[in-house]
């Protein structure tokens, strides 16, 4: 992979994005006046010591969820650097502090990707609790011999609690799409509660573990914090129903993977639906993908051609707009 530069007018203001990103995102950075585009132009992540070269100098970064955005990096860029664009709702890989401290502005994506990752995340439930993967495979290997009263029997969603970790604007967009399938009751946890978002579901604000002990599918889709950090965990899957579902489409640091290996192979919990874990890929060997009952997707929640795209704009204006000292599209209040 190579760094192409593409240079205008004199007042260069030379930009690093660490990635290739969705055409029309690159075009707007390239054709605007006075910005010198440098990028890791790859589908895979750029390298630690290219990222720290590429910074060097750099007023603006675009960079995405996988870069980790540290006190290193920052040092590397120098006090030149003014504006962070991550191309993601999440902005756990960024050091805010560090960022704070140095007077860094920062750009985020949230809206444009909320209702393709709600619906990745009804996707992954319905294919986890009605085990579609696994029942695909059967078809393919020659074990569907005849129709069975009760194989490959799962969980349907009528009458059933679902439980939201997280009502934010995905949590709302998963309820909102789950409300026509019968669903007999929402609870949802998260910091406080949210009346005015909940009474559109009827939803009830319930403390953690009556959460766990009440719902027959668990849905996380909250912000990575350090009070969100390995809350589901031991105690967690211990209080849910044997009968029970848990889907993460949020960070796959929320969960405690040992723990949910342990609730899954030891039938404390039915089953799981996972579009994020600990590490991003997951090894091939893991524990994780040796279970029936676990179905993996590899962090697919916002990958819809369309929000892609919306995506990479949206992170170049909010750039450009931070360039220019102008108020971005979306920006993050540090």
């Amino acid at each position: 992979a190579v760094c192409r530069a593409h240079s205008v007018g004199q007042v260069a203001m030379s930009v690093f994005v660490t990635r290739r990103i969705p055409a029309e995102g690159l075009r707007l950075l390239s054709q605007a006046s006075g910005c010198r585009v440098q990028q890791w132009d790859s589908e895979e992540p750029v390298p630690r010591a290219e990222l720290l070269s590429g910074v060097a100098g750099a007023r603006g970064l675009l960079c995405l969820l996988s870069d980790r955005i540290d006190r290193e990096v920052l040092d590397a860029a120098g006090p030149s650097l003014k504006v962070i664009s991550t191309m993601s709702v999440g902005f756990d890989h960024l050091a805010l502090d560090e960022i704070k401290k140095r007077g860094i502005r920062v750009g985020y994506t949230p809206d444009v990707l909320t209702d393709a990752t709600a619906e990745l995340s009804v996707a992954l439930l319905l294919s986890t609790c009605r085990r579609l993967p696994e029942a695909a495979e059967q078809v393919k290997s020659g074990g569907w011999t005849t129709w069975k009263p009760l194989w490959m029997c799962g969980y349907g969603l009528s009458d059933s609690t679902v439980g939201i970790i997280g009502l934010g604007r995905i949590g709302q967009a998963v309820a909102r799409r789950l409300k026509p399938f019968g669903v007999k009751k929402f609870l949802y946890t998260g910091s406080g509660p949210k009346p005015e978002s909940a009474a559109e579901f009827g939803a009830e604000f319930v403390p953690l573990m009556r959460l766990a002990e009440e719902s027959d599918f668990v849905v996380v889709t909250c912000a990575l914090t350090p009070a969100t950090q390995g809350m589901c965990n031991k105690d967690f899957f211990g209080r849910m129903k044997k009968t029970s579902v848990f889907v993460n489409t949020s960070r796959g640091d929320v969960v405690n993977q040992e723990d949910l290996y342990n609730a899954l192979a030891q039938g404390q919990i039915a089953a799981a639906g996972l579009d994020v874990t600990t590490p991003e890929p997951l090894p091939t060997k893991h524990p994780l993908l040796s279970l029936k009952n676990c179905v993996i997707l590899p962090h697919i929640g916002s990958a819809t051609y369309a929000t892609r795209s919306t995506m990479a704009v949206l992170a170049a204006n909010n750039l450009l707009a931070g360039l220019r000292g102008e108020p971005m599209p979306h920006e993050l209040k540090l």
